[in-house]
């Protein structure tokens, strides 16, 4: 959310401007002490100093001040000198104070404009060690969202890591009514709650699917025995990190060139190759057509690798005589800007059959 480098100038700018105040009223009061012979005490010095950096003075002296040798002398280079350095001090403070205010203001505001605008998108409650992985496939697959942690000090270094202009964050509890709502809860398609403790994830279960029902909610389990808890709470589907850590040891056991494809499609950076799925709304004019007889892979690129029909039954690897249904859920793999393409096509009818079919 922040943008440190303004603020760290800043604060470099105080630490120097301090420095120097603090050495001119020690260099002022020594000053003083000597040219007194001790019989000024410290403290006496110091005041003297500052009120006269300061230009306020008072009419006050050290006593014996007039009768004193280069008292007035030293006083006048005092003056010419340091007070420079006390008003590049107060400048440098207040700039600090005004400019750090301000830039948290404009901050806070763009956020909520943005946040205000959110709509289809996914709210991840959570930006611990699980979080952190949903945030930056997220961001990888270009999809809108925002998270939730109570964590201010996480987010802004995840704001810093990622750009603060794309990570959109709340600081609060995720199970709060008035949290979820900020996050824009009911115009979301899903919520992710990826919380340390299964007791949280079930409360942001609970109190989501009570905001609105129609979005899928996809939990973390840290224990096996808190699945069913969740699913019954409105969770559409539940995720223990721990076995699916096993499946993970016993695949790179067993198959490990598989793992290292997937893991290579996962993270190549000129790629970006995903498994994705897009279903057909009714207005879709791919509704009707044999998949040989779509525009799909000649406009998009995209490989259909499975079709899930409207009544749950998978089709792998379907053949070109495959009819397409309402309802249909295309499973396909390809880059994310392939993808998009791919769904902008289908939602707008300009993917549809091909003009040969």
């Amino acid at each position: 959310m922040a943008n440190s480098e303004p603020s760290a100038l800043l604060r470099n700018r105080l630490v120097y401007a301090a420095a120097w105040l603090v050495s001119v009223v020690v260099v002022g009061a020594i000053g003083f002490h000597v040219i007194g012979r001790g019989a000024w005490p410290w403290g006496e010095c110091v005041y003297f100093t500052v009120i006269t950096l300061s230009t306020v003075g008072f009419g006050e002296t050290l006593p014996g001040f007039a009768d004193t040798e280069y008292a007035r002398g030293w006083t006048v280079g005092l003056i010419v000198l340091g007070s420079g350095t006390l008003l590049y001090f107060i400048s440098t403070l207040t700039a600090f104070i005004v400019e750090g205010d301000l830039q948290g203001v404009l901050r806070r505001n763009r956020m909520k404009t943005r946040l205000d605008r959110l709509e289809g998108h996914y709210i991840v409650c959570g930006a611990g060690t699980t979080g952190i992985h949903v945030i930056e496939e997220f961001l990888e697959s270009h999809m809108p969202f925002c998270v939730i942690d109570v964590n201010e000090a996480r987010l802004s270094e995840l704001a810093e890591r990622f750009g603060p202009e794309r990570l959109l964050f709340i600081v609060g509890d995720a199970s709060d009514d008035a949290v979820l709502a900020a996050a824009g809860i009911d115009r979301a398609l899903g919520v992710i709650a990826a919380l340390h403790e299964d007791k949280d994830n079930l409360f942001v279960t609970v109190t989501a699917s009570a905001l609105n029902p129609r979005a899928r909610i996809v939990a973390k389990a840290v224990e096996v025995s808190a699945r069913a808890k969740l699913l019954r709470a409105g969770a559409k589907a539940v995720v223990s990190p721990t076995q699916i850590g096993g499946l993970r040891l016993a695949a790179e056991a067993i198959r490990p060139t598989v793992v290292e494809f997937l893991d290579l499609m996962m993270r190549d950076p000129k790629k970006n190759l995903r498994i994705e799925e897009v279903t057909l709304p009714a207005t879709s004019k791919l509704v009707g057509c044999r998949l040989k007889e779509t525009a799909i892979r000649r406009e998009t690129r995209v490989l259909v690798v499975a079709v899930r029909d409207a009544d749950g039954r998978y089709e792998y690897n379907p053949e070109p005589e495959h009819l397409l249904g309402l309802g249909s859920t295309l499973i396909v793999l390809a880059e994310t800007a392939d993808m998009k393409r791919l769904r902008d096509g289908i939602a707008s009818g300009a993917i549809g059959r091909t003009s040969g079919a």
